[in-house]
């Protein structure tokens, strides 16, 4: 099967055991769940496992300190009663990745019939020319890289959009792809987990991007216009939707964890004694003169993060207005924390912004009814979202 064939097939699957996994920049979690055809995944078995954190950020530290935790999560699914899974899935955040929307053109002066064949060929085509761009992202490390997604986001022949373009006529011809991509030694080091606990060759990878923007748009019809926000442990993503389509996105390394260490840094606390004091201020379970005394750098980290936040935004924007809907995924014990942060009056202020910023968390009382579960599984917002991503492609339509 070629890979435009690909793009527009799933595969019939019903009533099967799989597991999936979630890969960020502050924990992995991992969970078994049943496909179900009527679309609404049953998670029977879940669990989390946070990242040790680091005194400063390495790229390299930061990889083993990540598969440690892959492997306590696999080592826990792998031993679960609810036996082996059918097929491993793998969802990665931020900075595991590297993705782009690629428009793919092509016009004839004569009529020319659109087939898979065809499309493959340009596909192809534009598929090296992203990883040649991306290459020098692993260069130093002398990794190979390797695509883990390709996905057609629109077809549109003669200036119109298409669903079922095959054997059509055309004179002009326009695709959109996403491709997402990691290194082959990042990707390898994850399967060699995967491999010592399920004994199984193959895993799966997509980006949680991906899954989180098909989420929202199937759940939230009539929001054509969003922005999907990311806030992980060392990198927060910002991606904007126009009319239903993946625009553009883009990243910068401050999460929740820059927060403690800021404080580490600016007050001379350890890394962990600074966690746990920014845990007790954000809960309002601190001493009056301990607030006084975290207040003034809190707020200066903060804004630095809101700054970049705006900075972000603009590069997004390119002379276009930005959706007023932010869909937010973050831990849910920091979600009010960033809140206030988005709600403040400067931000609301920017001048690229539609209207006053509607603040969706995509928590799971917002996922209510979307996934089923066994009564001792957790309910974790990245494993329902993967969850019912996965079971999208995978059930009976």
């Amino acid at each position: 099967m070629g890979i435009f064939s690909k793009l527009f097939s799933s595969e019939t699957k019903n009533e099967e055991l799989v597991a999936v996994f979630d890969i960020g920049s502050s924990s992995v979690c991992g969970a078994l769940f049943w496909i179900r055809s009527n679309g609404v995944p049953k998670i029977v078995f879940s669990v989390r496992e946070p990242i040790s954190s680091m005194n400063q950020m390495d790229i390299d530290e930061f990889l083993v300190l990540t598969l440690k935790a892959l492997d306590k999560v696999t080592q826990k699914l792998s031993t679960s009663p609810f036996g082996a899974p059918s097929r491993i899935f793998c969802a990665l955040a931020s900075p595991w990745y590297v993705s782009q929307n690629r428009i793919l053109k092509y016009e004839k002066n004569i009529p020319f019939i659109f087939n898979s064949k065809f499309a493959d060929a340009l596909i192809e085509k534009e598929v090296k020319l992203f990883e040649e761009e991306h290459l020098a992202k692993y260069a130093e490390s002398g990794s190979k890289v390797r695509a883990i997604e390709l996905k057609n986001i629109r077809t549109m022949l003669n200036g119109y959009e298409v669903v079922s373009p095959e054997n059509q006529k055309a004179k002009d011809l326009e695709m959109t792809l996403f491709i997402s991509m990691s290194g082959d030694d990042i990707l390898s080091k994850i399967e060699s987990v995967m491999m010592k606990h399920f004994h199984k060759k193959e895993s799966k990878f997509f980006s949680f991007l991906m899954a989180s923007f098909t989420v929202v748009r199937d759940m939230y019809v009539h929001q054509e216009d969003f922005l999907l926000v990311d806030i992980g442990g060392e990198v927060t993503d910002i991606s904007m939707v126009k009319k239903n389509l993946l625009q553009e996105s883009v990243s910068y390394p401050m999460g929740r964890n820059a927060m403690a260490r800021g404080l580490a840094l600016k007050l001379g606390y350890n890394l962990e004694d600074s966690k746990s004091l920014l845990s007790l201020y954000k809960d309002g379970h601190i001493e009056d003169t301990v607030r006084e005394k975290l207040e003034p750098v809190i707020n200066d980290l903060k804004s630095e993060w809101l700054k970049r936040f705006q900075s972000s935004l603009a590069s997004l924007s390119k002379d276009i207005s930005i959706p007023a809907t932010i869909f937010v995924t973050i831990d849910n014990d920091f979600a009010e924390f960033f809140a206030d942060i988005i709600k403040t009056e400067q931000f609301n202020q920017y001048t690229l912004t539609e209207s006053k910023f509607q603040i969706v968390f995509l928590n799971a009382e917002a996922l209510h009814g979307v996934a089923l579960f066994e009564e001792s599984a957790i309910r974790d917002t990245f494993l329902i979202i993967d969850a019912i991503y996965i079971n999208r492609f995978l059930s009976k339509k």
